[in-house]
């Protein structure tokens, strides 16, 4: 493969990339939308035609792994996995 051909390559993952951005912002906005008229009607959950639309507040638990570091380095250091990965990137 050439320059010109990765080159042209590279440029179709942008257009590609800006596409998918801005794709993402309008659903989110429509998302948006509707979350707000739900919490107008005060309804978690609702069914239009063959849709269940759900937005509920979920609680989970996380583990914090910043302070048990400060507080526990020698057993944070124990348990502590290197991962090496590829990462391709285009600026």
């Amino acid at each position: 493969m050439g320059t010109t051909e990765i080159t042209t390559k590279v440029e179709h993952i942008k257009t590609l990339q800006t596409m998918i951005d801005e794709l993402t912002a309008e659903m989110e906005s429509v998302k948006d939308e509707i979350k707000n008229e739900m919490t107008a009607r005060g309804v978690e959950e609702m069914t239009v035609s063959c849709f269940k639309i759900r937005y509920k507040e979920v609680a989970s638990n996380r583990f914090d792994s910043a302070e048990f570091k400060k507080t526990h380095q020698e057993l944070y250091d124990q348990y502590c996995k290197k991962t090496v990965s590829k990462r391709f990137s285009i600026a």
